[in-house]
């Protein structure tokens, strides 16, 4: 296994020139790419030029990082070869968040296959319920093919996202690379740093990913007034403070829910995934330190008893909210990525409006927000 990097900048073109040299069927081409490269797209044709046998898979963020740092109006790029290991790819359309669902259970029927061993999923972020796709993922794929990869973004503006199809930056799709093979090993971190304040409510009412109603009363009314002035900023400031998500009374592991958008006339709120109806919401906010230490959990978790030989490709999803709240201290969490990877890993990522991964090593995989995953990969 190879992996190299390269960046582009809006306008100063290429840091290094892509190394078509390591063009094959299996190598894996990333690219984390600002919204506006949707109208400005030389870079993936140049990526596409330079790697036509490849397979090339990415999305629109909302911050790209690239080694240690952040970046905006850039492309981030990882180029993967590796030696025992085959891909493919799969693209799927969606219209809106209700077709989540079935968009999963067809990609899991065009990657399925025995030797199965890991997916990378990127989604339009705007129009998918994220809960819906992991689970149309997962209930066609057996349950060791570990799912990760995040929803695509585009700044804090909640309009429009892409994924790319080879050199077309698309709406209103999905993309999915299936990993085959015995030498694969991919291991996964998952923390958020997060700390819930407040009254636990109940979801009294909800539909998918929109939530009606918290102890029976409009729940957009009373996030407004735990809120304060700061509802004025809406759906804008809801990244800073996001609600944890218990299933039931005895789950000790909340899942973090981002908000998306909100309907005035409704009094609703729609969510990056499911709000099950019956499930025990709750506030959270953040401080600095803890969403910093939280990246370097995730870090530990995914190199934790990680075999491998030779170069090592690092992948962090983190969210765009976790961006707003860190500030000018947001390439603090990258760094501390990068200080716990494998020495001379390669590490790309973006900043995203949702991230899928397994909470556990091991686990079920799940769509979470305001949390960094990371997934570290590597052949033996």
């Amino acid at each position: 296994m190879h992996t190299q990097s390269a960046s582009f900048q809006m306008n100063e073109g290429w840091t290094v020139p892509p190394p078509g040299e390591l063009d094959g069927p299996q190598t894996l081409v990333l690219a984390f790419g600002a919204k506006s490269f949707e109208t400005a797209p030389a870079p993936f044709a140049s990526l596409a030029a330079a790697f036509p046998r490849s397979i090339i898979a990415g999305c629109s963020t909302s911050g790209e990082i690239a080694g240690d740092c952040v970046n905006d109006d850039s492309v981030s790029v990882a180029i993967t070869q590796f030696s025992h290991t085959r891909l493919r790819r799969a693209l799927t359309a969606i219209a809106d968040a209700n077709g989540s669902l079935q968009a999963g259970r067809d990609l899991a029927a065009q990657l399925k296959a025995d030797d199965l061993a890991a997916v990378l999923v990127l989604s339009d972020g705007t129009c998918v319920n994220g809960t819906a796709l992991v689970e149309g993922l997962s209930s066609g794929l057996p349950a060791n093919v570990s799912i990760f990869g995040g929803l695509a973004g585009d700044g804090s503006n909640f309009a429009s996202t892409w994924v790319l199809d080879g050199a077309a930056a698309k709406r209103n799709h999905i993309c999915a690379v299936g990993f085959y093979g015995d030498r694969l090993r991919v291991g996964h971190g998952c923390d958020h740093g997060w700390s819930d304040f407040g009254p636990e409510r109940r979801i009294t009412r909800s539909e998918g990913n929109i939530l009606h109603e918290l102890d029976g009363k409009p729940a957009l009314d009373l996030y407004k007034t735990y809120l304060g002035e700061l509802a004025a900023g809406l759906p804008g400031n809801a990244l800073l403070f996001p609600l944890a998500i218990r299933r039931h009374a005895g789950d000790t592991t909340p899942v973090v829910r981002t908000i998306l958008g909100i309907d005035e006339a409704q009094k609703s709120m729609t969510f990056a995934g499911d709000m099950p109806q019956g499930a025990i919401a709750r506030l959270m906010r953040a401080k600095d330190d803890s969403l910093i230490g939280s990246a370097g959990h995730a870090i530990a978790s995914a190199t934790r008893d990680l075999a491998g030989s030779g170069g090592a490709l690092v992948i962090s999803v983190s969210c765009v909210g976790r961006r707003l709240v860190l500030g000018e201290r947001t390439e603090e969490e990258v760094e501390t990525i990068l200080d716990g990877a494998p020495a001379g890993a390669q590490h790309v990522g973006f900043y995203s409006y949702g991230e899928i991964s397994p909470t556990i090593q091991g686990g079920a995989s799940d769509l979470h927000n305001q949390t960094m995953t990371v997934t570290v990969i590597t052949e033996v």
